[in-house]
């Protein structure tokens, strides 16, 4: 009797990476966005953004259209070496993207932190590059923030998701935390943003532990 065993997934290195292209596979207009009815790839005036890696980009960002606060999203590829990557590109796992999706919100509304929170407590990020049976470095746990106020939140939030995780009895975190500024976000194609709109039936399961990320009192 044989045995078969995936592979575990490694990061690609910069010198393996595949060449991408110089125009953006979303193409050159971006499309409305089917639940905020503006083009995805607008930032609503007074709006901030902020770019958060958990897993399948269909189910985070459908996550994120019934917070309080957030303004548009848009699906993407961050994280890795190759411009302006497809799909099939970024799953083979020779770009060294993550599927993140760019989140705007009204910071009257809500915050960073806020929305930070809720990432961590949305999936499990100790899992390393996969989440549940989606396996591969473009599931891997990831912020990217924008600037260094939101870095220094993501360090502090981080270190209050990893006590909780702790106390209940899970092992280290790896979400990654990498300024935005070195490491592009490229969008996605359009039939993947509000994928599970236009695919009311596609899979794309919640990975949610019930770890809360309160903030201490």
């Amino acid at each position: 009797m044989g045995f078969f065993f995936r592979p575990a997934p490694v990061m690609v290195r910069r010198d393996e990476a595949l060449p991408g292209r110089t125009t953006s596979v979303l193409g050159s207009v971006a499309p409305e966005h089917l639940v905020f009815g503006i083009p995805v790839d607008t930032v609503p005036n007074g709006s901030q953004f902020a770019y958060f890696a958990l897993g399948c980009f269909w189910g985070e960002e459908k996550m994120f259209w019934g917070t309080p606060g957030v303004t548009n999203t848009a699906v993407g590829y961050q994280g890795g070496y190759t411009p302006n990557p497809t799909y099939e590109e970024v799953c083979s796992g020779r770009t060294g993207h993550a599927e993140t999706v760019r989140v705007c919100f009204d910071p009257g509304e809500t915050s960073y932190e806020q929305l930070v929170r809720q990432f961590f407590e949305a999936h499990d990020p100790t899992q390393g590059y996969r989440q549940g049976n989606d396996i591969g470095t473009q599931y891997r746990s990831a912020l990217f923030p924008v600037d260094q106020a939101q870095d220094e939140t993501a360090h502090r939030v981080r270190a209050d998701a990893e006590r909780a995780f702790a106390s209940a009895g899970y092992g280290a975190l790896t979400t990654e935390i990498e300024l935005a500024g070195a490491w592009p976000f490229w969008y996605a194609e359009e039939y993947h943003q509000q994928y599970l709109i236009r695919n009311p039936n596609g899979y794309c399961p919640v990975h949610s532990t019930g770890v809360r990320c309160s903030a201490p009192a």
